[in-house]
């Protein structure tokens, strides 16, 4: 059954509708989903302009009851949900799963804080005057969301955006439509009202392009690549849009000489290879203190050869296929770059079965300075690259045009502190992967990894709100 675009509260259908099909077994096609066109992004921006005046108006309450009743449908369907995920993505579905446990986490999370938007009174310096500061939601918002998490990232794009008042014109990835028509389908049956909520599927170039340059946009929220978000900021600054924007990492891993390697090697094998590394928070590079360099590669290699790769709905399976096949090139690329540069190349290469599988990769005796060190592959490859001490292996971390994520691993507090101070990133990570962050605490980077203020958490408010400053004199 074909699938079709939400705008105004109804499911409109399109000129032309694409083929979903499934990674692991690309003979396999999930749906027909709608691809949308200019004029379908310009009426869903109509009907979410008509709408936001109500919704802005609503009270907190029917704002947070709306996100609650979505945040249990989703909790309720989460099987469903991560089923689909996995199909569609390819991550396993233990994975999937837990996706969409963080998806219905984040309308709740966001219900209670529809109720807990906050202002300022402050005395004025003027006798008789008081000064109020408050929040006010910005109107339409255009989100533009990636394949590698299908569900999770537009439930905290649409969820703060809609409890703090906005309305919302969303634009999944093309190659994972159907978990972002399930939420849309969940937030019709939780009550949404009309156009307050609506679903555009199709290319970014065309849909994406037109949210982007649409007058009644106010702000832009976009997760993907550096060289989209590149024509996305340029686009927002003519227009004089807010803008968020996400845009990956090259994030390393620091591992001391002092370091539990049964802490770890398990870290960096779920940091590095886990989602299929296919995360923007991904271990890519391991900065590893020389002595132990050797005892690092051959534990690593032990766990890399035990991780089950297969059918992401079986349950034994670690790491399902990459994505696409154009991302499955792109990455066995990047692993003959590798042995190009002067890399010793473990693992990596394609498995012989249908479906976009990629065995994870090593690349060992790596720099810094080599491509595959420095360029985000979104795949299960990570380089490991010799420190000679600390000083050497923050210097080596923070050498990135990237700054999402970082870690490192060590027994020692004083390596600890000083790294997480010293750090060039937002999110740092101690003796844990650096992919993985709680729902409630703010998401993003430094550098070339993020623009904008935080996603998730408290402060979300920052970039969903425009603050106003309002003077009362008594007479």
């Amino acid at each position: 059954m074909s699938k079709r675009n939400l705008i105004g509260g109804h499911w409109v259908s399109a000129a032309a509708f694409s083929e979903n099909r499934n990674p692991a077994r690309p003979e396999e096609v999930i749906g027909l989903f709608a691809r949308g066109s200019a004029e379908d992004a310009e009426q869903a921006v109509a009907a979410a302009a008509e709408a936001f005046p109500r919704w802005a108006a609503a009270s907190p309450q029917f704002r947070a009851d709306t996100l609650d009743r979505a945040g249990s449908l989703i909790l309720a369907r989460k099987g469903e949900l991560g089923r689909v995920l996995a199909r569609e993505e390819g991550k396993t579905l233990a994975e999937a799963t837990g996706e969409a446990v963080r998806a219905g986490q984040l309308f709740k999370f966001y219900a209670g804080e529809a109720l807990r938007l906050a202002g300022e009174a402050i005395d004025s310096i003027r006798s008789g005057v008081d000064v109020e500061v408050r929040r006010e939601p910005l109107g339409v918002i255009g989100l533009i969301t990636p394949w590698n998490f299908p569900i999770a990232i537009p439930a905290w794009k649409a969820a703060p955006a809609l409890a703090f008042g906005n309305t919302v014109v969303m634009k999944p990835a093309d190659l994972t439509p159907a978990s972002a028509h399930l939420l849309a389908e969940i937030l019709q049956e939780a009550g949404c009202p009309p156009g307050v909520f609506n679903l555009v599927m199709g290319p970014g170039s065309v849909i994406g392009a037109a949210l982007v340059e649409h007058p009644d946009v106010a702000a832009i929220s976009f997760t993907g690549s550096e060289s989209v978000g590149q024509g996305i900021a340029e686009g927002c600054a003519r227009s004089r849009k807010k803008l968020q924007m996400e845009m990956g990492g090259k994030n390393p891993m620091v591992v001391m000489a002092d370091a539990d390697l049964d802490v770890a090697v398990p870290a960096c094998i779920n940091g590095a290879f886990f989602s299929t590394g296919q995360r923007c928070t991904a271990s890519s590079r391991l900065i590893v203190e020389e002595s132990i360099h050797d005892a690092f590669a051959d534990r690593m290699h032990q766990a890399m050869s035990e991780l089950v790769l297969g059918d992401p709905l079986e349950a034994a399976t670690q790491i399902g296929p990459v994505a696409s096949e154009s991302q499955l090139c792109g990455n066995l690329g990047y692993v003959e770059l590798a042995r190009q540069e002067g890399a010793e190349v473990l693992g990596g290469g394609q498995l012989d079965r249908l479906g976009y599988f990629q065995a994870p990769a090593l690349f060992l005796n790596a720099s810094n300075e080599m491509r595959v060190s420095r360029e985000e592959i979104f795949g299960p490859c990570a380089s490991v690259i010799k420190a000679q001490d600390f000083e050497h292996a923050v210097a080596l971390a923070n050498d990135t045009e990237f700054g999402l994520s970082s870690g490192i691993c060590t027994t020692s507090l004083r390596y600890a502190r000083e790294f997480k101070r010293r750090s060039e990133a937002g999110m740092v990570m101690v003796n844990l992967p650096t992919a993985g962050v709680d729902y409630h605490v703010p998401f993003g980077g430094r550098k070339g990894s993020s623009v904008g203020s935080r996603e998730q958490g408290r402060y979300a408010a920052e970039f969903y709100t425009s603050v106003k400053t309002a003077y009362t004199f008594a007479v």
